[in-house]
């Protein structure tokens, strides 16, 4: 039978051999799911417009960007170039002086005051304490020799500061470079033009501005200086510019004005305080608050070790031995004094100089010391703690050189009233020596007679006017010594009269009383107003032996670098105003009154002592004026207000205050005599018959001894 219809089985090696691929298995359907590889397509299409989107912005952002950046870059390039080309050389950039200053020296050539914004000379990175570099670099800007100018991590840094104490992104820290403090203390290179400015002030107000247009200037010219100086150059100019308190701007002002050294002898510790004050130099000037300065530099002394400029034992030594103020520094820059002197001179030497002015003063600190403490004294002691009252002092050589002066109880003041120059206040029986020194210049003795009795005087314009005593008593006839000894007001308005009203004004002007004086009778009891300082330089005239003086204080005014000055004492002695017989038998009485007299609280032992107490109409002053052989004093006593002492007259606390100051200026002097003479024995009345005389009178003392009621 044929086969050949029948289907054949395939061999096994048919199988093995097959080139047949086997169907793939069925596989189930996974769910769509996003792909993480690039240019893998997202089925989502919400998803997809998003991305396309993202991607768009970003792509329109990044061709935008480039290219501002590119442009801001070249904006930024070009404004940095010019500024670059407008910078001059550094050198010409230290002196930031707005004004001039004044150095004031007392009479042994010590600096004891300034006045005006102090520049003490120019410094550099290199010639300045090693240890003040570092603790500015410390403590401003510890990356300025790694920055171009402007420091992103310490911006970034006083932001979040700034946000974290809830200020706004600018206020408060600022993380500003050193550079860009020096661009904003160059006002950007902006000069002041009092066309353009109504003020100093608001142009300072204008340099000072803290805008983000203001930032973006800043931050140029900050640029400019990076690639026009030095980093050293940029330190120089900081140094020299930055204020740094007390009027004393610059490194060297501020070490002269707080430690009276160069800048480049500053110690650690003194060279922490210098650094502490640029963050707030008003508040931290150590001459306004040494403690809190002190505080701030321990700050400043553990950043300059953290740094590694100081080690650690360094570092602990400036921390047990903080740093002390000068003499000059301590007297908080000459106080009244300082004051009075700053307006003896001409403005354009004085306030509103132009130049470094020094000025050499009559102030000797030894006596103003003892004028202070001998002030304290009495009012720590014997004045109760919640009086007002004020006092002054004024001490004096006898050519009216002024040698202390304590304008006010608070004898550190500045700037404030000064009671000892500026005061007019009644003058009461302090006026009377006057009276006499007119009488001895007629001719009269101190032991002529004028009678102490009731007198009624008709004074025009005023109706009957009846002067009396203190104590409400009349003593009969009495010697022109006791009377002025005693401080009768009666025998003080008789003679006044019988020599003439006219007569005692000329002789009270001629010594230096340069304010109005009264015209009726009252004018010998003092009714007229004066300073202390003028009251004291008339009693210098009195024991220089009759010679006029004007006090001053200023000895002669240097400009800064020059030898010959440009101007020497303002004042000295004048002419002549009584004779010098006269003015001895004035000393002989005044001598009297303190022995003797309302004066003897003033006096003081081993030395002769001449003076004059002085009580206003209600007690509403109180003085004390004398002097010895060396030096004449004066001290009033009283109320801004015009309130009148409780208790109080010239011979109580004022002449204790006198005591106590001139106690101590004396202190260890051999005594000297004063210049006094004392009235021949030959002519004294007969005391059986007080208004006879044993000697011939002349004309005049004839006339005078009739309207006096002396027989």
């Amino acid at each position: 039978m044929s086969d050949s219809g029948r289907k054949k089985s395939r061999l096994v090696a048919d199988k093995r051999y097959s080139k047949r691929k086997p169907a793939p298995q069925k596989r189930r359907k996974a769910p769509a799911r996003r792909r993480t590889k690039r240019g893998a397509r997202v089925r989502n299409p919400l998803l997809r417009l998003f991305l396309w989107i993202a991607h768009l912005i970003w792509r329109v952002t990044w061709a935008l960007g480039w290219r501002i950046a590119l442009v801001s870059v070249l904006i930024i390039g070009i404004a940095t170039g010019y500024v670059y080309a407008t910078l001059p050389p550094a050198g010409q950039m230290l002196d930031g002086r707005a004004s001039g200053s004044v150095t004031l020296m007392d009479r042994e050539n010590a600096v004891f005051a300034w006045r005006g914004d102090q520049f003490g000379g120019v410094v550099t990175a290199e010639t300045v304490s090693p240890h003040l570099k570092n603790a500015v670099i410390a403590t401003e800007d510890k990356r300025f020799y790694r920055h171009i100018g402007l420091d992103p991590i310490g911006i970034a840094g006083a932001i979040r500061i700034n946000l974290r104490e809830g200020r706004g992104p600018l206020s408060g820290n600022g993380g500003s470079t050193i550079t860009q403090q020096t661009a904003k203390l160059l006002c950007l290179g902006v000069k002041y033009d009092p066309d353009v400015w109504e003020s100093e002030t608001a142009y300072e107000a204008d340099c000072r501005e803290s805008s983000l247009w203001r930032k973006a200037k800043e931050a140029i010219y900050a640029l400019a200086l990076e690639a026009k100086y030095t980093k050293d150059d940029i330190l120089s100019i900081y140094l020299n510019r930055a204020y740094m308190g007390g009027g004393a701007y610059g490194a060297e002002a501020a070490s002269q004005r707080f430690f009276g050294k160069s800048a480049a002898q500053l110690t650690p510790a003194e060279s922490a305080i210098l650094a502490g004050l640029l963050t707030a130099p008003t508040t931290l000037a150590p001459t306004n608050n040494l403690e809190r300065s002190r505080n701030r530099a321990s700050v400043v002394i553990g950043l300059m070790r953290d740094q590694g400029y100081l080690s650690d034992s360094a570092a602990r030594q400036a921390l047990a031995n903080p740093a002390t103020l000068s003499e000059a520094a301590e007297s908080r820059a000459g106080g009244y004094f300082a004051d009075w002197v700053m307006s003896s001179g001409p403005d354009f030497f004085t306030r509103n100089t132009s130049e470094d002015v020094i000025i050499r003063t009559t102030l000797d600190q030894r006596i103003q010391k003892a004028a202070e403490d001998g002030l304290t004294e009495i009012f720590e002691n014997k004045v109760r703690d919640d009086s007002k009252a004020q006092a002054a002092v004024v001490v004096m050589s006898a050519d009216g050189a002024v040698r202390a002066m304590v304008g006010g109880r608070q004898t550190k003041a500045i700037g404030a009233f000064n009671r000892a120059t500026q005061a007019l206040r009644q003058t009461g029986s302090a006026f009377k020596p006057f009276v006499y020194a007119t009488a001895l210049e007629l001719g009269y003795s101190p032991l002529d007679t004028v009678e102490d009795a009731p007198l009624t005087i008709d004074v025009p314009g005023s109706g009957p006017w009846s002067p009396k005593n203190y104590d409400r008593k009349f003593r009969g006839t009495v010697t022109l010594a006791e009377a002025l000894r005693s401080s009768l007001n009666v025998p003080a308005v008789k003679i006044a009269q019988g020599v003439g009203l006219d007569r005692v004004r000329r002789v009270a002007a001629d010594f230096g009383i340069e304010s109005d004086l009264a015209d009726g009778p009252a004018l010998a009891l003092g009714a007229s107003e004066s300073t202390l300082i003028e009251m004291t330089g008339a009693y210098a005239g009195i024991l220089n032996g009759g010679s006029a003086v004007t006090p001053y204080g200023l000895e002669n005014l240097t400009m800064l670098g020059e030898e010959e000055p440009v101007m020497t004492a303002t004042g000295g002695i004048g002419e002549r105003v009584i004779r010098r017989e006269a003015a001895q038998k004035l000393t002989w009485m005044m001598n009297r009154v303190v022995n003797q007299g309302t004066g003897r609280r003033a006096a003081l032992d081993g030395w002769q002592v001449a003076g004059k107490t002085g009580t206003t109409q209600a007690a509403r002053d109180a003085w004390f004026i004398g002097f010895t052989a060396d030096y004449v004093a004066g001290v009033w006593m009283g109320y801004d207000d015009n309130t009148p002492l409780t208790g109080v007259t010239g011979s109580g606390l004022p002449a204790e205050i006198w005591h106590e100051v001139m106690i101590r200026v004396h202190e260890g002097a051999a005594p000297r005599p004063l210049p006094m003479q004392e009235p021949d024995a030959a002519t004294q009345p007969d005391t059986r018959a007080p208004n006879r005389r044993s000697r011939p009178q002349s004309g005049i003392e004839r006339l005078l001894r009739s309207i006096l009621g002396g027989g």
